[in-house]
């Protein structure tokens, strides 16, 4: 027997953004409907960015238990002593101690109507979920990405990964091969070498290609001297084997075999369940949408990776106050990108906000100033010998337009940034803000003082200036 339900907002899948507006529906007095029909908490709790850093932490910890030589301390036993099993029960633990913040009871306590099913459009006003019809003013698609399989010869008939299995393997990989060299096939090739495997990445162009050259440079060569295998130009054409013996030919004819394999070549939006040509709904790879995020039919709104912009858990929760104002305060709100950051959570971290140098002098020309800070000079990261990096800013007229930070904690340092450009301010915020020494956030602060620099000490017309009230004053 079918229920309908009259609401508010109908939000389609709970990942971050879809948790967000619906918590902040009913907290502002709205009706909401929450529908999902798999994990509550979306692919960043459940496979994303819990378990990676999760794994990453334990990964740091490895590796540090054998690098204590150049303090002085007699290294620990190697990383391929640590006890894998217990490395993913820390993963689990993690994304256990954050799920009830996730969960269908706590949105029921809030107020939210919570149904475990999937959602699919019936009409341009209506949504179907299991036995629920849910009829609404506004609707939100959250219903986020899944990891792209690519039609790899022989790749549906052997054993692979890809980030929403790999977390739940308990046994470590004797060689893991990783199909792919972006943040994820990076990040987890890190991770599984300091806990003792062999890994080798390959890359049908360049690993990390939208990035600085620069900084990919550095994280390859530490990966490298950590002994991953990166292979760049090198397209997968054909996979074949068995559990515990994988082999990968390339198109070149190159042969690798590994124990086991990881896919990891990007993301698909997730809309094949939602009959979105019943509900009017433009879309291709993802929903089509307006700088409002709306989309072809008024009611309906897409954001994060269903927007089909940037895919990071922080962008669908920024999306989610854009609708937010919109659909529930009915104020004009508009979704921006040049203000939001991007991390690859290597050792060093690699954290990108706006162009990179690159494609700043390819829109500004000589009009783009770069101001540079390397984390050498840092004395807190000569302290704790933390000294690879840079901090690198695009300034346009006196304003940061774009930074590329690589480096120790590089995620947490690009925050400065994203709120000087989100905000516009000038590089004077930043050269005049006070920061306590000795840290790494220093090196900020540094970077935006090389900017002002050459017209201070530089400048023959200061010096003529220094020099002429120097000899009035008293």
């Amino acid at each position: 027997m079918v229920t309908r339900i009259k609401t508010d907002i109908c939000v389609i899948g709970a990942g971050s953004g879809g948790l967000s507006v619906a918590a902040g529906a009913v907290q502002m007095g709205a009706d909401a409907v929450l529908l999902e029909g798999h994990k509550m908490g979306g692919d960043c709790l459940n496979y994303g960015c819990v378990p990676s850093k999760a794994l990453l932490s334990v990964a740091k910890q490895a590796h540090a238990l054998g690098g204590g030589g150049r303090f002085g301390l007699a290294p620990s036993p190697a990383p391929a002593q640590v006890d894998f099993a217990a490395a993913k029960d820390h993963v689990r633990r993690a994304i256990d101690t954050i799920a009830p913040v996730d969960s269908e009871e706590r949105f029921r306590g809030l107020g939210v109507r919570v149904i475990r099913e999937y959602g699919r459009f019936i009409s341009p006003t209506e949504v179907q979920a299991g036995d629920h019809v849910i009829t609404a003013r506004r609707f939100v698609i959250a219903t986020g990405s899944s990891p792209l399989v690519p039609p790899i010869n022989g790749l549906d008939g052997v054993p692979y990964h890809t980030n929403e299995t790999i977390f739940e393997d308990r046994e470590k990989p004797a060689h893991l091969i990783i199909i792919g060299g972006g943040p994820i096939g990076l990040e987890m090739a890190q991770a599984h070498a300091r806990l003792g495997c062999q890994v080798t990445v390959v890359e049908g162009a360049r690993a990390l290609g939208r990035d600085d050259p620069e900084a990919v440079a550095l994280i390859l060569a530490r990966l490298r001297e950590e002994g991953v295998t990166i292979l760049e130009g090198l397209q997968a054409a054909r996979v074949s084997g068995k559990a515990g013996a994988i082999t990968l030919e390339t198109q070149d004819g190159q042969r690798i075999t590994g124990s086991h394999l990881l896919v990891a070549v990007g993301r698909k939006v997730n809309l094949d369940r939602l009959d979105l040509h019943k509900a009017e709904v433009e879309h291709d790879r993802a929903v089509r949408v307006g700088a409002d995020l709306r989309s072809s039919n008024r009611r309906v709104y897409a954001i994060g990776d269903a927007a089909g912009g940037m895919q990071f858990t922080h962008v669908a929760g920024y999306h989610a106050g854009v609708v937010i104002r919109s659909a529930l305060l009915g104020l004009p709100s508009k979704a921006r990108e040049d203000h939001i950051p991007r991390v690859t959570y290597t050792d060093p971290e690699l954290a990108q906000i706006g162009p990179t140098e690159d494609e700043a002098r390819a829109l500004h020309g000589d009009a783009l100033t770069v101001a540079r800070f390397d984390m050498a000079e840092n004395d807190r990261a000569i302290a704790e010998d933390r000294r690879a990096g840079f901090v690198k800013v695009m300034v346009l007229r006196g304003r940061p337009i774009g930074a590329t930070i690589v480096g120790a904690s590089a995620g947490d340092l690009v925050g400065i940034w994203a709120m000087a450009i989100a905000n516009r301010l000038k590089m004077s915020a930043v050269a005049g803000t006070v920061l306590p020494y000795p840290t790494l956030g220093e090196a900020n602060k540094r970077a935006a003082g090389a900017y002002f620099s050459p017209k201070l000490f530089e400048s023959s017309v200061v010096k003529r200036v220094v020099r002429t009230v120097q000899r009035l004053l008293p």
